[in-house]
């Protein structure tokens, strides 16, 4: 991802005459003849979508810790929202996707602690439909899950979890790179045959060109590079590397953008009707909540907005081609 040109491209698409430009090469994939119609009806609340998305995001930057999870997570919606937008010319065809799609516990029990708190998906509502629209995956593969897992799945959080001996993610190749390389200690660790963990990968991989083993790792030789989001794979930022799980406990092939939407959802629960509990990590700081969050905060305001915009730009590219 060129960090540079998805600034640039959010900030082409903010004009009336750009947007329904973008809107109606998107739409003509649908083929219904109401392209240039309907690019017209929505170029406004599309601009809107990134508009407030981005703001909710610069405005984040520059609060406390305090105010940042609501404002990330509503940043983060109406990004997804412009994305499903982008691709579904109806959106919402109900107001029933208009829900989060997930809840939490709204009562915490004594001794509460974040990385045990668990986030339950709903049936409906913006991330099932996302996940679905945008990620092609028709169900979110777990109903409940805890943060720590999720946690765990980000690669820029890897260090933190490094120092205390549970390195949750391998890292295995480069975006640029059509080779990726996966170590031998990983059939270890998912507890399966070199031929059963090879097939696994080319589930996922349906464009490998060939598999070759030596004593240390399986590389599996692909027609072009990957790109993000391709799970279940996770890319860092700073770097462009490509990680995948290292256990088979954490195997959930789940778009990264999921990860930080249910994160973000329930740190914003948190901040605004756990006022005690919120208010004691900020000042305190007593346990491995605290720089974790700090650490998540920090990246998914980054992060976030260079995924969907990179799905957008992505679009585009496509489509002049």
């Amino acid at each position: 991802m060129d960090k540079r040109k998805i600034k640039s491209f959010y900030t082409f698409l903010q004009s009336q005459e750009t947007a329904q430009r973008f809107l109606q090469h998107c739409y003509r994939k649908i083929q219904d003849g109401q392209d240039e119609q309907n690019s017209y009806a929505n170029c406004t609340t599309f601009m809107y979508y990134l508009d407030h998305g981005l703001t909710f995001y610069e405005s984040g930057k520059k609060l406390s810790l305090l105010a940042q999870p609501m404002l990330f997570f509503y940043g983060m919606t109406h990004l997804l929202k412009a994305n499903l937008l982008a691709k579904r010319p109806y959106y919402p065809e109900s107001t029933s996707m208009l829900a989060h799609g997930v809840s939490t516990r709204k009562r915490k029990k004594k001794n509460y602690a974040f990385l045990d708190d668990e986030v339950k998906i709903q049936l409906k509502g913006l991330l099932p439909y996302a996940n679905d629209h945008l990620f092609l995956q028709k169900q979110i593969p777990f109903t409940k899950i805890k943060m720590a897992d999720l946690l765990a799945l980000i690669p820029e959080l890897v260090p933190l979890f490094d120092f205390n001996h549970q390195q949750s993610l391998t890292t295995v190749g480069h975006s640029h790179s059509k080779v990726l390389r996966f170590p031998l200690t990983l059939l270890d660790t998912y507890h399966l045959t070199q031929t059963a963990f090879t097939q696994r990968l080319q589930s996922y991989l349906p464009e490998t060109t060939a598999v070759t083993v030596d004593e240390d790792a399986i590389y599996m030789h692909l027609r072009k590079p990957i790109n993000p989001p391709h799970i279940p794979f996770f890319w860092r930022i700073d770097d462009s590397t490509i990680h995948f799980p290292t256990y088979r406990d954490h195997f959930l092939p789940v778009s990264e953008v999921v990860i930080h939407y249910l994160l973000l959802y329930n740190l914003s629960m948190l901040s605004r009707y756990e006022a005690g509990w919120w208010g004691e990590l900020l000042a305190f700081r007593s346990d491995m909540d605290f720089p974790l969050i700090q650490k998540f905060l920090k990246t998914t305001a980054e992060k976030i907005p260079l995924l969907l915009g990179y799905q957008l730009y992505h679009q585009w590219v496509e489509d002049q081609s």
